[in-house]
This record gives structure tokens, sequence and C-alpha cells, in this order.
């Protein structure tokens, strides 16, 4: 019963303080705090304070969980950095709609950073130019912006690319480098932890020592990547975060997990977990 209490009254205050969200504000950024947006399974939009967007895995034109309004993606804006963490189509949006990263690259001359071997794919098909498809390193930081460092982590899962052949009209797998996760530290000092497609693993106990990550943007949905109960024992004994955005789940019949799974394994954790909508923005 206290878990079914504490589940209510963490979705309240979620739906509070996104409800002061749901248009963005003409003055983000000058009280100093960063924006996130969550689209649906892992895309994510983070606003920065100085306003530079970063877009993380923007599977949307063919997600099932994205608002309608997202799916024309003029409405996300102008892009200035895109963050892929892996090659599968609902992190780098499907091969049949033309990858939704891909053309959100090209359409703003936003620089897509992903695994190294998924950048070279990228080039090697003739997808996108060397320009653009910029090749990064588990362990490499990258500054793409005054006062704002992305670096690549580790990640427990697979990285393939599906391409249609122009010539032969048949799919083709291609390498898609491996997995990765990404701390994205912001100007204003705050850490976010989107940790892509992934099992539980020991040095995620390093990451959360080394890096401190104040928020987690993490997977529960079970069958490709942590289910509730591990996702649960991630954040509270390895990671350890502030905040939690659970994410990844519900866009297929596999991804089960929800989160009020998720809460109820958290248990008495500190972590404040914010069970967001898709579309739905938050502001720290």
């Amino acid at each position: 019963m206290k878990h079914v209490l504490r589940n209510i009254l963490a979705m309240m205050a979620a739906a509070a303080l996104v409800s002061g969200c749901a248009t963005p504000s003409p003055d983000a950024g000058k009280d100093g705090k960063i924006e996130v947006q969550w689209l649906g399974n892992a895309a994510m939009k983070i606003t920065t304070v100085n306003g530079k967007v970063i877009l993380i895995d923007p599977f949307l034109t063919a997600n099932p969980k994205t608002p309608q309004q997202y799916k024309n993606l003029d409405a996300l804006g102008k892009i200035d950095l895109i963050l892929v963490t892996h090659g599968h189509g609902d992190h780098i949006g499907n091969a049949g709609q033309g990858y939704d990263a891909v053309t959100l690259s090209k359409k703003h001359s936003a620089p897509l950073y992903a695994p190294a071997g998924l950048n070279q794919a990228l080039i090697t098909l003739g997808i996108l130019s060397p320009e653009l498809s910029q090749r990064f390193g588990k362990g490499g930081t990258i500054t793409p912006f005054p006062g704002v460092r992305i670096t690549a982590t580790h990640a427990e899962h697979s990285s393939e690319l599906l391409w249609t052949n122009p010539v032969t009209s048949k799919p083709e797998s291609h390498i898609g480098g491996e997995p990765v996760g990404f701390i994205i530290e912001l100007e204003n000092g705050f850490k976010i932890y989107h940790m892509g497609d992934t099992a539980v693993f020991g040095d995620m106990k390093l990451i959360g020592e080394y890096y401190k990550p104040d928020l987690i943007m993490i997977p529960i949905g079970g069958h490709y990547v942590m289910d509730p109960k591990d996702a649960a024992y991630a954040t509270s004994n390895l990671l350890k975060p502030r905040f939690a955005i659970p994410m990844h789940y519900a866009t297929n019949p596999f991804l089960k997990g929800t989160p009020e799974e998720y809460m109820a394994a958290l248990g008495n954790s500190s972590t404040k977990v914010f069970p967001i909508n898709p579309g739905d923005k938050l502001r720290f």
C-alpha cells in the first residue's frame, strides 16, 4: 500500500512540474536552467542554458509513441547537435523513413555523433557526409559548445544498421559500431546520463562514482534492455542519481516494463522519478 501511495504522489509531483513546462518558455536558459523533453522511446531533446539544442536517438516519424505534431520534423525547431547511441532503427530512425537522425542532420547542418563504426557505415554507404558524420569512441569527450562536455560510455547491447541497397532493393545489415551511452555535462554543471539501450553491467558503479550524473535517462522495457527490476537495481545500487526519467518502453509488444513497476522496485530510493508522457518537458 505504501508503494502505491508513493507512486501516486510521485506521479502527481511530476505532472505538476510538467504542467508548467507544456510550452517553450521565451526565457528558456535565462534562469540558468536546462530543458529536457521526452519524445517517446529513447528520443530526448535537451535545450542547454545558452539555448543550444541537442537531440538524442531521434526515432520520431515511425515511433508509435511520439506525439503526432513531432512526426513533422519541422516542429522540433532548430537542432544544433545530434547524438545516436547505436544503429537500431528505433534510435537512428526507421530506415524506411530515411533515418530521422540523418534527415535532421542534413536539414540543420547539425553534426551527428555516434559510435565510430556507425558513423563510418553512414559515410561508406553514402548516407551522410564525413563533415556531418562525426566519429566518436567510448571514453572520448567532445566540447561542441562552450561549457558543454559530452562523453561516450559503455552500453551492453548490440548495434547493426539496416539499409536497403538502392541497386538490388534488398535489405542489408551493416556494422553499427559498439553501442554507447552519453554523459552530458551542461553549462550549469548539471549532468545527464542517457544510457541508450543496455543491460545492467558492473561498471555502472564506476560511471556513477566518476561522473556523478544528476539525471539518468534509463531504459526499463525489458526483453532488449533492462526490465524495471534490473533498472531499479542499477539506479539504487550502482548509479545513485538525484533524478530519473524511465524510457524505452511500450513502443512494441516486447517492451512490457512500466514506470509504475520501476518505481515500486525502487522502494525507498532517494532518487526522484519523473514518469512523464511523450511530449512533456522538464526543467532543471
